[in-house]
């Protein structure tokens, strides 16, 4: 800037700048802070530049030295761990949300029951940390992260902490954005990137990201007022755009029937809300919706190329490789050898016997230090204590285990390691122990808690490897879990071990003459080091002595180890860098190791600093996250000098990640005597042990850098950072191949082909120091560790195999190796490569120190609908409001869009400290994976984006146009396929004695059987005790009848043909009403009775049928009368509104004058009136004809006789049910055993109880009778069995239903009553619609033997393909296939009734393979809908349709359900091929979704098996979006899981995508009468806001 524009500086200025730059040589301020206030100071006497505003101010506040006090004060908040910390990137992330700010996506914010809200939100609640102007949180991802929770020095963290931020967040956003998008803004990022030092990231806090999320937070400030009330979710309904709930307006014809009377009877008479498909207008769920809509409706992606879909077939759509995607270009590479490895005279010939020789020669020199948890020495281990120990333990291993006879281990048995992390030197004698006893050490971690979550999968590792016995410290046995009896418990998948303490105090002395064997190196296993994998099951790497030997022989040489060096180790020395440099290649030079704990770099993060100085040591063992910590606390340190250090190992050097703590650190401590060639990153695996690792530099020379483009590495090549700057990924070298290997890189899937040398592929390795094996797994090690790599012509590199790394990377300039990430964090997604690294990053630049608690975050793939899907979960701080935490979410996925150019399919936020973790306190990746994918993982919030990842759905289906009558009908062939026509017996044929058929009318039967039989029983009602509540013969219905018709007449003046609504409970009133009515030449309407406690929503349905129906007159018992009187009734409904009421308990003593005979048969018999399932209430006119046709026709297929009984336990007010109760015993005159459905409620076993007492042939039930049997009679049916019951007389038991077959519920239900005697092919079903009460009745016939004259086949199930199915074709598979859908037939189609499947569009008819609507033609066919409208049109088209073509001539009316028609290989009686109706669900409820038709049972079904806890699911659409509505049985804090795993099945089992979840309490989703659910119903009341939801989820 100087030489720009010079302006004169005052004295005073240029005083405080020489200041400052001693400051920074001092090393007492960083990089960062010193140019911020190197700018404020000099800002005023430049011009203004976008990259120097002023406003940086706030971006990047001063750093203030700090006293110690203040920093202990402010620990306590969490800290972020360095490894993922990169100013470039935290600016990329800025950039990339700032673009996304432009776009403005609107999203609407999920709605959260308030208990649900304040129990997590308080749930863990600690104060928010004051202390510090800093919010930058810590973040401690992957390993060891408990400790990660120093907080970060620097002052403000932009607009996240400091008061005086708040205001000017605005502003800093301008200028963030202009920033971003001026090109000047290059200076920044390139200085604070060359020293990015420990300081806030650039932009990462306050409003500065953007995104909807700060619009939505700002909107809802300035609504509430009141920003305390953080636990209500903000109502976003005030800012929707234009076209929002305001600007809808909603004209809906009335649909069929009596549409204007929608009742809503489930969620109070709220106001008749206008929805269609439009929008309520004041509704605030509605709202939301609109707003998702219009957000999806915003192109996200490219249009998908257009790609070939079958008729049939829905075929996913397969990624096409994109032409423009980068390719490797560069030259085949060729294996790199590292240098030879040196032979040395004085190396030992085995590890083994360089510690007998410094045991022996040098005793007195110190081994290992080991440090307590207050930083002083715990104890030194000298070499003479570490070979007569090891030699002890080695003696009491062989010797005093088990006996002489039996020892309990010989040698070349595994035996486990079991110490704490604070006890090195007990471990290191117990692990030389076992070498000179020639045992096979396995290390493991000390299990925690029986359960704790990877320590389930190490047991099953020590069992493979059959181990027996475990060695530990006397501390640790002392703390494992214990029985009562002070045995040690068994953990969790563990073999039984025998525990053995270690410390001398309980081992036996060797005799004298006793010596251990020590041999030289050979091809025996020397140890095994676990390995966890990305699914969570532990692996045993088995390494060979000679391995074993070679490795540390290969470290001396490259990090030049020399005899008595002292060395500092921070790693955990049970494995990994750790082990193999502190425990191993130590003892081989005779090196002195200072071990510092966990526990003390949690207390004091600079401890191992300290140990450094006072110690002079020349090497230290560190990870990225140790510098990150000592960074963070340096201030408190006055005398730091690291001079004496040569070489700083840093053991994940390999995380792209770590490369900016190595520059922070060089950058504070270079002051404090650090070189710059002293800091050594490394590669390693468990399998190849190190892979590579930095030497010390020569002076001067600069390591390796590689500026990578992200964009390149997702498609796995190597692009020096193109103009895209956002997305770039910075990577140091590892330094060279070890000594005495062969490194080259091959791809990562498929052969072992060598890349080119601008391709990422996986390191392998040949070199005698790998892994050799995975223990006890052959076929898994022979593709991991013999590995024969070829180059492009297909020759094999080198003759000895090469072992697989696990590492992601490449081999760069002068042989120098860049790690790129690893082969477990890889996620594929649309045949791009992601790193979870690289994504954890990003998640954690934005804002992390604000919100994600200590920046544990967790990042995996599942597979979805055959691609990976990106699932980030991370822990919220215990503070943070719902408005933070939505914030946040919105801005997490615009940023790893804008960076990575991926979706994250679902983001979920779990309280603090709930992530299950690994021994060392890190995330256990796979066990959060597995309680995701269970619905265990309780989170408290969730985002779900399945609209912007999911692109690889089936094209939308365009319709076909059906066949037009022009083509060619030959015979019952329509276009070569037969057409779905059937019909049952022909009533005209049948020859019985029925002598019921001579009357036109009902009540003329009547009257004939009191004449001919008057003391016949025709009814008989049960009450809850299984005892006769009443019966009636036919004398007494018939004088009952009588006098109820002179009661019309004397008190209800009533005419001919007046409508009487009959309102009563089940039982024998009602019947009696219905024949006075029809005495009286009334017509009878049946009304359920209000429920007494529920009167509110109850009576306004009645009184609606009341007025539809234009009843003159109620009849009505006692009790029901003076209840329509009450003050709760009068309250719903005014008793003066109603018509007379007149109760029938006293009825006068006289008879009707004389009988009504109806005119003509023709004329209206009685009005059925029932809701349908989309909740529109329809009656329909019933003639005399039509009722005793009906009559006929079911007295015809059951074999109705006056000998016969028959149990009824169905509603009696409407369609089959009605008739079965009240009209069938009349006509045939058998008997009828009725049963309220509403009595099982007391009294589960009241149905099955009275089958089995009156000895029943067939009994009639609904759905919810059956459920309320299977669920309530479950577990008693031995009890049952004991009382006697017995069901093996049924013959026939009939579900009564206007649905398809619920074949589960029938399945069960015969299996569960099986024992009770039933016979498996007992039930069965029928099927009714309102245009024609029964269709189908299928009694079976068990078998001739039982009954002679019977004719019915076995019902038959069919698996037709669901893919074929939604494009309306029936293709039949075989059981258990994918997509397979079981149908049941839906009865026996009834004598008299005949059924063609027809196209509800074109009204033509279909051939047998189609899906149609069922047309029936029959006597019993209702005459029309009673309405008050008149709706002509629909009343011509529903009851008197034609078809378009072929047989124009017949009358049929349509059913509104859609099903097909088979032609079984069964036979009835007659020798006719049996023809099956199978009924697959109501057209009105089916939902057109990209062209295709679903029916809701199937996403219901499909929903219902995803998790234990979702007791009932409906769904519906609403402006194309798929609701699904869940109810809950559970916790509410289970109410979260469920969204992911509804919609991961919904789009793997129907490739839809769900738009809205939302999960209710059991008993919401509201059901008829016969047990179906009322859809329509449900959904006004969603719309309403009237379900009370626990959680609705949009997702996007």
């Amino acid at each position: 800037m100087a030489d720009r524009d010079p302006v004169p500086l005052p004295a005073e200025v240029r005083a405080k700048l020489a200041e400052l730059e001693l400051e920074l040589s001092e090393g007492d301020i960083t990089q960062k802070g010193y140019e911020k206030k190197r700018s404020k100071l000099i800002g005023a006497y430049f011009p203004q530049t976008p990259a120097a505003d002023p406003s940086l101010g706030q971006e990047r506040a001063p750093v203030t030295p700090s006293s110690s006090t203040r920093y202990h004060r402010r620990r306590s908040s969490g800290s972020r761990d360095e490894r993922y910390r990169s100013d470039v990137h935290s600016e990329a992330v800025q950039a990339a949300l700032a673009k996304h700010k432009e776009r403005k996506m609107a999203v609407p914010m999920p709605s959260k029951r308030r208990s649900l809200v304040v129990q997590t939100s308080m749930d863990a609640y600690t104060p928010p940390d004051t202390s510090s102007g800093s919010e930058d949180e810590g973040q401690g991802y992957g390993d060891e992260d408990e400790g990660g929770d120093c907080e970060e020095e620097d002052g403000g963290g932009g607009g996240g902490g400091t008061s005086s931020s708040r205001e000017d967040s605005i502003s800093m956003e301008h200028w963030i954005s202009r920033a971003l998008h001026s090109t000047s803004s290059t200076t920044t990022t390139t200085a604070s990137s060359t020293a990015s030092s420990c300081s806030t990231r650039s932009g990462g806090s306050g409003a500065a990201g953007g995104g909807l999320a700060d619009v939505l937070a700002q909107h809802v400030h300035r609504q509430h007022h009141k920003p305390e009330n953080h636990s209500a979710p903000p109502d976003v309904t005030g800012y929707t755009n234009s076209t929002g709930p305001d600007g809808i307006q909603v004209d809906r014809a009335p649909g069929g029937g009596t549409a204007a009377q929608r009742q809503t009877p489930k969620y109070g008479n709220a106001e008749l809300m206008e929805t269609g498909d439009g929008v309520p207008v004041s509704s605030r769920v509605s709202a939301k919706i609109q707003q998702l809509v219009n957000t999806l409706k915003r192109p996200k992606r490219p249009p998908l190329t257009e790609f070939f879909v079958d008729d049939f077939e829905e075929l996913l759509e397969v990624q096409q490789p994109d032409p423009n995607q980068p390719r490797a270009e560069g030259a085949p590479m060729a294996a790199l050898r590292g240098e030879q490895l040196g032979v040395v005279t004085n190396w030992p010939p085995s590890l083994e016997a360089a510690l007998q020789r410094w045991g022996t020669v040098s005793p007195k020199a110190p081994c290992l230090t080991a440090v307590d948890g207050g930083g002083r020495p715990l104890c030194v281990l000298t070499y003479g204590k570490l070979w007569s120990r090891s030699v002890k333990v080695a003696y009491n291993l062989l010797h005093k285990l088990g006996t002489k006879q039996e020892p309990l281990v010989r040698a070349g048995d595994r035996v486990a390691l079991v110490f704490p992390n604070n006890d090195p030197a007990a471990f290191m004698t117990a692990f030389y122990g076992c070498l000179l006893a020639e045992l096979v050490p396995v290390p493991i971690e000390v299990p925690l808690t029986r359960k704790d979550a990877g320590s389930q999968q190490i047991g099953f590792l020590l069992g493979s490897c059959s181990v027996t016995v475990a060695l530990t410290s006397d501390v640790c046995h002392k703390g494992l879990p214990k029985s009562p009896t002070g045995e040690i418990l068994q953990f969790k998948g563990w073999p039984k071990v025998q525990w053995v303490v270690t410390e001398s105090k309980h081992l036996s002395k060797p005799p004298r003459d006793w010596f251990p064997h020590v041999k030289d190196a050979n091809q025996d296993s020397a140890y095994i080091e676990y390995k966890s994998c990305k699914d969570g099951s532990v692996l045993g790497v088995t390494v060979r002595r000679t391995a074993l030997l070679a490795h540390c022989q290969a470290l001396t040489q490259s990090c030049s180890y020399t005899e008595a060096e002292t060395i500092v180790n921070v790693l955990d020395f049970k494995k990994d860098v750790g082990l193999w440099h502190a425990v191993l290649t130590s003892v081989m030079n005779m090196m002195h190791v200072i071990s510092v704990p966990y526990a003390l770099m949690k207390v004091n993060p600079l401890s191992w600093i300290q140990k450094v100085c006072q110690h002079k040591a020349t090497v230290a063992c560190v990870k990225s996250r140790d510098m990150h910590w000592a960074l963070v606390a340096h201030r408190d340190q006055k005398d730091v000098n690291l001079s004496s250090l040569r070489m700083l190992v840093v053991a994940d050097g390999s995380n792209p990640w770590s490369v900016s703590s190595c520059d922070a650190f060089l950058n504070v401590f270079q002051t404090k005597g650090l070189r710059p060639e002293v800091i050594c990153p490394c590669a390693s695996s468990p399998e190849a042990l190190t892979v590579a690792i930095r030497r010390p530099l020569e002076e001067g020379s600069a390591p390796g850098r590689g500026v990578l483009s992200m964009q390149g590495l997702s498609h796995g090549v190597i692009r020096v950072d193109s103009e895209e700057k956002l997305s770039v990924l910075t990577l140091q070298d590892v330094g060279s191949v070890m000594a005495g290997a062969l490194m080259c890189v091959v791809k990562p899937e498929g052969l072992p082909q060598l890349c080119r040398s601008d391709e990422v592929g996986e390191l392998c390795v040949c070199a005698a120091a790998t892994g050799s094996s995975y223990y006890g797994l052959a076929g898994v090690s022979k593709s991991t560790f013999e590995v024969f790599p070829v180059s492009n012509n297909g020759a094999a590199v080198g003759e000895l195999p090469f072992t697989r790394t696990g590492l992601l990377g490449f081999i760069g300039p002068g042989g120098l190796i860049f790690v790129a990430g690893k082969m477990d964090g890889l996620m594929v997604v649309g045949g791009r490569r992601h790193n979870a690294d690289d994504i954890v990053a990003t998640a954690l630049a934005v804002e992390p120190m604000k919100f994600v608690y200590r920046g544990r975050i967790a990042v995996f793939s599942i597979t979805v609908l055959h691609d990976e899907r990106i699932v980030v979960v991370a822990e919220q701080r215990p503070d943070s409001t719902e408005e933070d935490s939505f914030q946040w979410m919105s801005r997490v996925l615009q940023a790893i869009d804008g960076i990575h150019q991926v979706g994250v399919y679902c983001l979920a936020l779990v309280p603090s400290n709930t992530l299950p973790k690994t021994p060392l306190g890190g995330i256990h990746l796979s066990e959060t994976k597995q309680l995701f994918l269970e619905g265990a993982l309780h989170p408290c919030n969730v985002l779900m984006c399945p609209h912007t990842c999911v692109t690889n759905l089936p094209k939308p289906r365009q319709k076909q146009p059906e066949i037009g009558p022009a083509s060619v009908m030959v015979g019952n062939l329509v276009s070569g396929k037969r057409i779905a026509q059937a019909s049952g017996r022909d009533v005209g044929q049948i020859e019985d004695n029925d002598q019921a058929r001579k009357f036109l009318f009902l009540s003329e039967v009547l009257q004939w059987r009191a004449q001919s039989s008057p003391d016949h029983v025709l009814y008989t009602l049960l009450n809850s005790r299984g005892t006769i509540a009443s019966a009636l013969t036919c004398l007494q219905l018939h004088k009952r009848a009588e006098k109820i018709a002179g009661l019309l007449a004397e008190r209800g003046h009533l005419q001919d043909g007046d409508h009487v609504a009959l309102v009563y409970p089940p039982g024998t009133d009602l019947i009696a009403a219905f024949y006075g009515c029809l005495y009286a030449g009334c017509v009878p309407v049946t009304v359920r009775p209000p429920h007494p406690h529920n009167i509110a929503t109850t009576l306004p349905t009645v009184k609606m049928i009341v007025e539809v129906s234009r009843s003159v007159c109620v009849l009505t018992t006692q009790l029901i009368s003076k209840l329509l009187r009450s003050k709760e009734a009068t309250a719903a409904v005014d008793f003066r509104t109603w018509p007379p009421v007149l109760d029938t308990d006293d009825l006068p003593k006289k008879k009707a004058p004389q009988l009504h005979r109806a005119s003509s048969p023709d004329a209206l018999a009685y009005l059925d009136f029932s809701v349908s399932t989309t909740g529109m209430l329809a009656g329909v006119k019933m003639s005399h004809t039509a009722t005793s046709a009906f009559c006929r026709s079911i007295k015809l297929q059951c074999e109705l006789y006056p000998s016969r009984e028959v149990a009824i336990c169905l509603d009696p007010y409407c369609g089959l049910g009605f008739v079965l109760w009240c009209l069938c015993s009349v006509y045939s005159g058998h008997q009828s055993v009725l049963i309220p459905p509403s009595e099982l409620e007391v009294n589960p076993s009241l149905w099955l109880s009275a089958v089995s007492q009156y000895k029943v042939r067939d009994t009639f039930c609904s759905y919810s009778v059956m459920e309320l049997c299977t669920k309530g009679l479950g577990l008693q049916t031995d009890v049952l069995k004991a009382r006697g019951l017995d069901l093996s007389r049924v013959r026939t038991c009939v579900v009564v239903a206007e649905e398809r077959p619920r074949i589960a519920l029938t399945q069960s239900f015969s299996k569960l009553f099986k024992d009770l005697g039933l016979h498996p092919r007992a039930v069965s079903t029928s099927f009714g619609c309102r245009v024609n009460l029964a269709v189908c009745l299928q009694p079976h016939r068990l078998s001739k033997a039982v009954d002679q004259g019977t004719s019915g086949p076995d019902p038959t199930t069919v698996y037709v393909d669901m893919r074929a199915l939604r494009h309306d074709r029936v293709r039949l598979v075989e059981r258990g296939s994918p997509h397979s859908l079981p149908l049941m037939e839906s009865g026996k189609i009834l004598p008299g009734v005949r059924i063609i499947i027809a196209n509800p569009e074109t009204k033509g008819p279909m051939g047998e393979s189609h899906l149609g609507e069922i047309w029936v033609h029959s006597g019993h066919n209702a005459s029309g809908y009673f309405t008050v409208y008149g709706d002509e049109a629909l009343q011509s088209d529903h009851f008197s349709s034609r078809l378009s073509f072929g047989d124009t001539q017949t009358i049929w009316a349509r059913t509104g359900y859609l099903g097909f028609l088979r032609r079984t290989e069964l036979t009835d009686a007659s020798g006719e091929r049996h023809d099956a109706l199978y009924v697959v669900g109501a057209l009105e409820e089916a939902m057109e979704l990209r062209g295709m038709r679903y029916h809701p049972i199937d996403i219901e079904t499909s929903v219902i098996r995803t998790h234990k806890s979702i007791t009932e699911c409906a769904v519906f659409t609403w402006t194309n979006l798929l609701v699904v509505v869940v109810e809950l049985d559970g916790s509410e804090q289970e109410a979260l899981d469920l969204v992911p795993l509804v919609t991961n099945v919904v789009l793997e089992e129907h490739y839809l995508i769900v738009g809205v979840v939302v999960v209710v309490d059991i008993g919401v989703i509201p059901i008829n009468s016969r047990g179906e659910k009322q859809r329509m119903h449900l959904r006004d009341g969603f719309l309403a806001d009237q379900l009370d939801p626990i959680y609705v989820a949009y997702n996007m």
